[in-house]
């Protein structure tokens, strides 16, 4: 395995591989975007990207594409191929067959499965392997996925919308609409791309959500889990009426009166509740479980709270709207006051922009 300097045509090679592997933004899942090229003699001879669970992987798909053009080859990829059998065989397996002579990949799979075998079997076989190329650009690409290979939960991303002010809510709960169309639009986009979206059942009482994907045919429905400790969660509900599944999590006592909600189309878990707080730590676990890479939390001030108290926050997207609601508003989170400046939850800004007369603020959690 080699991490030496690259060309500018490696570059440009595995940038195409990584444009490739967007196109599965979502619907791989709970798989990683992968895109793969093929170069031969400075030529592309095929190229490819995996579109979801149980199907092909980008490997495989560039290789068809390639044919006996395939031998002698570089193959780019944007994550180190996989050596074991899953729901497809192993591509490390396809490339040697095919006579590829050098691989070059973005990153290691984080998979335990995998932790660079497929590297060592490439090698073994004689074929160069180079690793580090764009490693950052092609992390980027499968935030959940590392996630739940590396630290055993999902990446979650909490959404808000506020007003310029930080105002989430009239004092009575109105909030529709605090952001424009183009903001909600954009807001289905973090949806399809979720494996799941998170919100609490004072959101659900109180505005009746749908949570699901709406005009984009991605071919699934993210899991919708409703935190709901005392089991409040009526069977009437929108979300219970629409495709997908909704996963009402509670306290093991009320999970044992649930048949009326189960009967409506719910599935209830049943987890330890302290002070009437769920442990949102053990619920992410159990969503890693499912195979649940990343989670879109769409939810009021005490869940994103408890969550940025817990430390389970990775990512903040904020939609501030150009308009101002007063301090009798709700605000955004409800967490453990401070008693100096040096408790600051830190930020990490990753992104600021226009998205149509609001504006879009994505940034880390830097605990």
């Amino acid at each position: 395995m080699h991490k030496n300097s690259y060309s500018p045509d490696d570059v440009r090679h595995m940038a195409h591989a990584l444009q490739l592997a967007k196109r599965g933004l979502y619907t791989t899942d709970p798989n990683p975007r992968v895109g793969c090229v093929i170069v031969r003699d400075g030529q592309v001879v095929g190229e490819g990207w995996h579109r979801r669970a149980g199907e092909p992987h980008a490997e495989v798909h560039a290789l068809a594409a390639a044919s006996a053009q395939a031998r002698g080859a570089t193959a780019y990829v944007s994550l180190e191929p996989c050596c074991h059998h899953g729901r497809t065989p192993p591509c490390s397996e396809a490339l040697i067959k095919a006579g590829i002579a050098r691989v070059v990949a973005a990153m290691p799979d984080p998979n335990p499965r995998v932790a660079s075998q497929g590297i060592a079997e490439l090698e073994k076989a004689g074929i160069r392997v180079d690793i580090g190329l764009l490693q950052a650009e092609a992390e980027r690409l499968n935030p959940g996925f590392i996630s739940r290979m590396t630290r055993g939960r999902p990446y979650l991303c909490v959404k808000l919308a506020a007003s310029l002010d930080g105002r989430t809510a009239l004092q009575n709960g109105e909030s529709k609409w605090i952001t424009g169309e183009a903001a909600r639009a954009d807001v289905q986009r973090l949806r399809a791309r979720s494996s799941a979206i998170l919100t609490g059942i004072g959101t659900v009482l109180a505005d009746d959500p749908s949570l699901t994907v709406r005009d984009l045919d991605i071919g699934r429905q993210p899991l919708r889990v409703v935190v709901d400790p005392q089991l409040r969660m009526r069977p009437t509900a929108r979300m219970l009426t629409l495709p997908g599944t909704t996963l009402v999590v509670t306290s093991e006592e009320h999970a044992k009166n649930a048949a009326a909600l189960c009967a409506a189309g719910a599935e209830v878990s049943g987890m330890p509740v302290t002070s009437g707080r769920m442990n949102l730590s053990l619920l992410l676990e159990q969503l890693a479980a499912r195979e649940t890479n990343e989670v879109l939390v769409e939810a009021g001030a005490t869940l994103s709270g408890d969550l940025l108290n817990a430390g389970l926050v990775d990512e903040l997207v904020l939609y501030l709207a150009p308009h101002l609601l007063g301090s009798s508003a709700r605000g955004l989170f409800n967490f453990k006051g401070l008693e100096d400046m040096a408790g600051r939850i830190a930020l990490d800004i990753q992104d600021v922009r226009a998205v149509g007369r609001d504006w879009r603020i994505t940034a880390r959690v830097a605990y």
